[in-house]
């Protein structure tokens, strides 16, 4: 079976491993450092957040929605939209580990507000950034529908995989070779 011969494979040699030669490496967006350092860079990475960022979202806005996260200061309002409902964990990726994310990056703090699943949005006033999750249980219109109030409003928005590759250091390589797909 394919996937257990992969899976039996040690981290380190994985890329270089597998037959034939691995032409994109798809990661979970949380094992982006530790898989971009056993990855060549001349694999491309990236993750199913952005896959689906380009699939299923509005990637343009999100690319340059990016840049915002650089410009965070102490006490911006940062929204996250996260398209399901689940329950949260104290390792929950959108409401513990990218807020812890974000502020280290920004070396500040920074005010978290949350919507889960297609729940109304809160009065969109005061946001430096919005950051949606990868959307998966939502529909495409769906999804751009709720990204074009938070565009319409003047907020910049991108999504939990950019925002990670972005504080990881590796966010062109992360969207690089995603851009061409899909077309």
């Amino acid at each position: 079976d394919y996937l257990a011969n992969i899976a039996a494979i040690p981290a380190a040699t994985a890329p270089s491993a597998v037959k034939p030669p691995v032409k994109m490496v798809v990661t979970d967006s949380q094992a982006f450092k530790q898989v971009a350092a056993i990855v060549p860079e001349s694999i491309p990475l990236t993750s199913f957040s952005v896959l689906m960022a380009r699939s299923k979202g509005p990637f343009e806005d999100y690319v340059k929605g990016v840049e915002a996260i650089g410009k965070l200061k102490d006490g911006d309002n940062v929204l996250v939209l996260e398209s399901c409902t689940h329950h949260t964990s104290c390792e929950d990726i959108g409401r513990v580990k990218i807020p812890m994310m974000l502020q280290k990056k920004a070396g500040c703090k920074l005010n978290f507000t949350f919507v889960s699943g297609l729940d109304e949005l809160p009065p969109l006033e005061n946001f430096a950034l919005a950051l949606q999750c990868g959307g998966c249980m939502v529909t495409h219109r769906q999804l751009r529908n709720r990204i074009r109030r938070v565009v319409a409003a003047g907020i910049p928005v991108t999504n939990y995989g950019m925002c990670i590759a972005y504080v990881t250091g590796i966010f062109l390589r992360a969207v690089n070779h995603v851009v061409s797909l899909y077309k």
